[in-house]
């Protein structure tokens, strides 16, 4: 199988259909997740399987998450707006692995700052989403506890910490969602933490998830994760 997107066309289009079977319905995440070539962030002899609604290893202890977990974060993520294209400034990921959530979250930002603890996949990612062209993800390598000193239109974060922290809150702009697992190996759950006025906050629970704990620090090689 070679990496011709004409090749991927048929099993793009089934990963759509089952995307919508499972209830994703905003319009605007199905085209973004149509456009965007899963199979060239896993190795090629996951390519097969790469449009197939799972997890896949990226190495460093690290897995690519399943389409409809991408697709679902996402809808939250934008689920307070209706136009379509670029309609957030800034958003920041964190836990942005291989670079595949980052390269659907393009669709929607002007900029997405995206931080990544293990120093090869913010290679990997990079060199990922110069293969498509993407140019509005700026990658970083740090840790998802980093001083935040930018303001953002949304958070998303592919790690789970015990406790979301505070200061993921304050670096949002109000009416902005933060998309976070919350929990530990055993149990984790998807919560959306909207910041209104006052220094108030929604927060909303949903649907069990399997995450990678949030960890302080970064790594070289990921053998502390």
């Amino acid at each position: 199988m070679n990496n011709s997107g004409f090749t991927f066309r048929r099993v793009r289009e089934e990963m759509i259909e089952t995307l919508l079977d499972m209830g994703i319905r905003d319009f605007r995440v199905l085209d973004a997740m149509s456009q965007v070539p899963r199979h060239i962030f896993v190795d090629n002899a996951l390519h097969s399987r790469a449009y197939e609604n799972r997890s896949l290893t990226i190495g460093y202890k690290q897995t690519i998450s399943q389409p409809y977990i991408v697709a679902k974060m996402t809808e939250h993520l934008i689920s307070h707006t209706k136009s379509r294209g670029k309609i957030f400034d800034k958003v920041l990921e964190l836990g942005s692995g291989c670079g595949y959530q980052s390269a659907v979250l393009s669709y929607f930002c002007e900029e997405v700052h995206a931080i990544e603890r293990i120093k090869p996949l913010v290679t990997k990612s990079r060199e990922n989403l110069s293969q498509l062209k993407i140019k509005n993800v700026l990658f970083k390598y740090g840790d998802g506890y980093t001083d935040k000193k930018l303001k953002y239109d949304g958070v998303l974060c592919a790690a789970a910490p015990r406790q979301y922290p505070q200061d993921l809150v304050d670096c949002l702009n109000i009416n902005s969602k933060i998309v976070i697992p919350v929990g530990n190996s055993k149990s984790q759950q998807l919560h959306v933490i909207t910041k209104l006025e006052g220094d108030e906050i929604q927060e909303d629970v949903f649907e069990e998830v399997a995450f990678v704990p949030m960890l302080s620090g970064t790594s070289v090689d990921g053998n502390d994760s």
